[in-house]
């Protein structure tokens, strides 16, 4: 167990921040997986900035790296204008 206050209170803030990381995180990915799904072009098209934000926030905060961003939002791109 720690032994100081300030080893304390960084444990509480690391498990609040992996919370809150592993939230974004999973919203993002269900976000990906709803615009993969999507039917229709218009449907995905209007998706796409949306996840695509979601995925600069992630890789601003360093949860995913910069390439797998950079990776995923060039997927989704290429799927969208596939449809």
């Amino acid at each position: 167990m720690a032994n100081h206050k300030s080893a304390l209170k960084r444990i509480r803030s690391n498990e609040s921040k992996r919370l809150r990381n592993r939230y974004q995180h999973k919203t993002t990915r269900n976000a990906i997986k709803k615009l993969k799904m999507a039917e229709t072009q218009e449907e995905a098209t209007k998706q796409l900035p949306i996840v695509i934000s979601m995925i600069d926030k992630l890789a601003k905060k360093n949860i995913i790296h910069d390439n797998k961003a950079g990776n995923l939002k060039s997927q989704l791109t290429k799927h969208v204008a596939a449809l």
